[in-house]
C-alpha cells in the first residue's frame, strides 16, 4: 500500500486529514510516526508558498510522498489580516495581551480585541492551500475558500484555531459547532483537498474515484 506523509504536528489538522483521506487505499503517516522532528520556517508570501515549503521539505527528509497545507483567516475589517500570519498573530502584536500563553484561545481573544473599533458584520474567510510533493521534487497545489463572518462571542466546543468565532456563510452555526463529518463537507481544507484528489490519485497510482 502506498504511504502518504501528512506534514502536520497539529492534532486537529491531523484528525481532519485522516477523515478527508479515509476512503483512499493509503497508509497515512504523521511526522511523529516517522520520527521526524523537522521545523520548517514558513517565510513564504502566501499560502501556496508556505504549503510548498512544508511539503517539499518533509518529502525530501522522509523520502515519502507528502501532503502539507497552509491555512489562514482573512478578516475584511483588518485589511485581510491576519492571513498568512494567523498562527503568529500574538507575535505580531506583542504586548497587547500580557497574560497570553500562546494558545488558540489567546489568538481568538486578541483578534476580537483588534476588531472592537470596527463596525459589524466582520466578514471574513478561511483560505487553505494544500501541496502534494514527491521525494524527487514533483509538486501539485490546490486551494479552498470558506466564507463567513467573525462573531464577538465563542460558540461550540469542536474544531480548533479560530473555529469557535467563525460563523459559516449561509449557516447559523460556527465552525466549532459542526461535527467533524459536517466540517469536512464544507471547510476550506476540505475544499482544497477535494480539488487536489484527482491529481493525488493519479500521482500515487490509485484507482480513480467511482462515478
Amino acid at each position: 500500500m502506498q504511504t502518504l506523509l501528512v506534514a502536520t504536528n497539529n492534532p486537529g489538522k491531523w484528525q481532519e486529514m485522516q477523515d478527508l483521506l479515509a476512503g483512499l487505499p493509503l497508509a497515512l503517516r504523521s511526522p511523529a510516526d516517522l520520527g521526524l522532528a523537522l521545523v520548517v520556517e514558513e517565510h513564504g508570501g502566501d499560502y501556496p508558498a508556505n504549503a510548498r515549503l512544508k511539503a517539499t521539505a518533509f518529502a525530501a527528509a522522509s523520502r515519502q510522498w507528502t501532503l502539507a497545507d497552509d491555512t489562514g483567516l482573512e478578516v475584511d475589517a483588518l485589511g485581510g489580516a491576519p492571513g498568512v500570519r494567523s498562527h503568529r498573530l500574538l507575535d505580531d502584536h506583542a504586548g497587547r495581551l500580557p497574560d497570553a500563553a500562546g494558545t488558540d484561545a489567546d489568538r481568538r481573544r486578541l483578534l476580537l480585541m483588534l476588531l472592537q473599533p470596527h463596525p459589524r458584520p466582520w466578514t471574513a474567510r478561511f483560505r487553505c492551500a494544500v501541496a502534494l510533493a514527491s521525494p524527487d521534487g514533483a509538486l501539485d497545489l490546490a486551494e479552498g475558500i470558506c466564507p463567513g463572518e467573525i462573531l464577538p462571542q465563542e460558540r461550540g466546543a469542536s474544531g480548533f484555531g479560530y473555529d469557535p468565532i467563525f460563523l459559516l456563510q449561509g449557516s447559523d452555526r460556527t465552525m466549532a459547532e459542526l461535527s467533524l463529518a459536517e466540517k469536512n463537507q464544507r471547510s476550506h481544507r476540505a475544499r482544497a483537498v477535494q480539488a487536489l484528489l484527482p491529481t493525488l490519485r493519479a500521482r500515487l497510482g490509485l484507482p480513480p474515484a467511482p462515478p
